[in-house]
């Protein structure tokens, strides 16, 4: 058996609150989602902004080798036709090939928010999606809230349906538009469905009960055919089925196709890529693809792990192009500090004189406020350093950060830096929003010159903990920073009393942390 997967991170998952997308980021995201082998990537709505209307006709000139270019509408208005539909003829003006169309049915709508009659409304589908495929193009029909329709009259939403299905319609996508539909009521649902529809379904779930992958695996296992949902679970209110987690189900626990099993090593690249060009923190959280799925921190677990991945796994993190972590804690000992030695090919071993002494370096660290375990960035700065395996890419001759409020009320910061790169001195000044990022924003002018790929990263997590809080303003403050590039995410950590210094310390780690990584590619 194969479903075919249709993305709509272009559109409902623009719709997060917080994102926005330009037409380029949303050309780049279409090519990348291309790539990885998705059958169906949604582009937008034409027929309702200037930029969705641009998107379009950009995609004309970019050949998918997979993918297929899906335009998305409504149904016509109420008491007109549909060859008079504004959205309508933008969405045929499109150039698309292939369309999605939603309608209502759930009467509640159809009365209340449209505010016309139950036959107009199954006229509305019929017309639409009989005029979309007289103009050349391939119709998938959306039946918007669907599951509660069902509920509340089965006999009129299964009439929307047909009419649909009558009129032409490819596939009929069943959405939990509300998100609100429990799997064993979606199951049987679907049974009824299948019983009074014959054309193919498919299916569309929001996760306002956390579901929204679960129910869209049990509609696969029903008979549906086509899984609609975004990367990362983008999508407004709680967001839509994440395609990452589906797609990793359908790969490693059953026997349907979806992306070819060549492109699986690509999920974890292409999950990180929407994150960063969606400009949000990638959840470290996520199954398969998120950067703790693989962490192991117990030292029970550990153990194990080390005589079998089986023990703590439940697939091989490099089938899904992620990758085993061991955490760095006062609970895992020695076997986290041999393992990592491992990976960055220094030999060392538990009895090791050396390691006894590093791990007596990370005690002291941690006693005076570090944590590694949640900043592997620093920790492998830390460990290359300890063991004479890192060369310097630049040295702080000084830095300055001032801190003005003016009286229109405006805060300004502004930060110069000092720094000696290749043997040369490199003055730079910038601005920014606060302190920390004027000295983020002045670091990686001083050094794009030499090292232009740190333009490709970000801080996407900045947090800031106060280790003494009897101390008041002078404690000691531990400061974290997360940082995320197209392919990956580091923590780095600083401390000290002051949180200029201990962000100095973490923003530093997380440049060379970045340099360092695109070095050993």
């Amino acid at each position: 058996m194969k479903v075919e997967l249709y993305d709509t991170t272009l559109r409902d998952g623009s719709q997060t609150e917080g994102i926005s997308y330009s037409v380029n980021d949303k050309l780049r995201i279409a090519k990348k989602l291309d790539e990885l082998g998705i059958h169906y990537v949604e582009g937008g709505w034409p027929g309702s902004n200037p930029k969705d209307r641009e998107f379009f006709k950009k995609m004309q000139k970019v050949h998918l080798k997979t993918a297929k270019l899906v335009a998305f509408g409504s149904t016509r208005r109420a008491g007109i036709k549909a060859s008079q539909d504004k959205n309508l003829r933008e969405i045929v003006a499109s150039k698309a090939k292939l369309v999605t169309i939603f309608g209502k049915s759930w009467d509640f709508h159809v009365t209340e928010v449209i505010k016309t009659t139950l036959d107009e409304n199954l006229n509305m589908i019929s017309d639409s999606v009989s005029f979309l495929k007289s103009s050349g193009l391939r119709v998938f029909y959306d039946a918007e809230h669907f599951f509660d329709a069902y509920k509340e009259n089965p006999e009129y939403a299964i009439k929307t349906l047909q009419a649909a299905a009558n009129a032409g319609s490819e596939v009929l996508v069943l959405c939990d538009t509300n998100g609100g539909t429990l799997t064993d009521e979606l199951v049987g649902i679907l049974e009824d469905v299948k019983s009074k529809v014959k054309a193919p379904l498919g299916i569309h779930t929001h996760n306002d009960l956390d579901l929204a992958v679960a129910n869209s695996i049990a509609a696969v296992d029903s008979g549906c055919v086509q899984v609609q949902g975004t990367f990362n679970g983008l999508g407004e209110r709680c967001g839509n089925a994440n395609l990452c987690t589906i797609i990793g189900i359908l790969a490693t626990k059953t026997k349907i196709e979806s992306i070819p099993k060549t492109k699986l090593k690509d999920l974890t690249q292409v999950s990180y890529f929407i994150s960063e060009v969606s400009n949000v923190k990638h959840d470290d959280n996520q199954p398969f693809v998120g950067r703790s799925a693989f962490a192991h921190k117990a030292g029970v677990h550990i153990d194990a792990m080390m005589k079998s991945p089986k023990t703590y796994e439940h697939i091989d993190p490099h089938s899904v192009g992620n990758k085993r972590r061991f955490l760095v804690s006062e609970l895992a000992g020695k076997t986290p500090i041999v393992l990592k030695a491992q990976e960055l090919e220094l030999e060392l071993n538990k009895k090791s004189p050396k390691t006894k002494k590093f791990l007596q370096l990370l005690q002291d660290l941690e006693h005076k406020g570090y944590q590694f375990e949640a900043a592997d960035g620093s920790f492998e700065i830390l460990m290359k350093k300890a063991f004479r395996k890192y060369k310097k890419f630049f040295e702080l001759e000084g830095f300055k950060v001032m801190v003005e409020k003016r009286k229109d009320n405006r805060v300004f910061s502004e930060a110069t830096i000092r720094l000696k790169v290749k043997n040369k001195e490199h003055y730079s000044a910038a601005e920014g929003d606060g302190p920390v990022n004027a000295l983020d924003n002045a670091l990686r002018k001083a050094l794009k010159e030499f090292y232009p790929n740190i333009l490709n990263m970000r801080l996407s997590d900045f947090k800031v903990r106060v280790l003494d809080a009897e101390a008041g303003t002078a404690a000691k403050v531990r400061v974290l920073i997360e940082s995320q590039d197209e392919t990956d995410s580091w923590t780095t950590v600083g401390v000290h009393e002051n949180i200029i210094e201990a962000s100095w310390q973490a923003l530093v780690d997380s440049v060379e942390y970045k340099l360092l990584k695109d070095q050993t590619k």
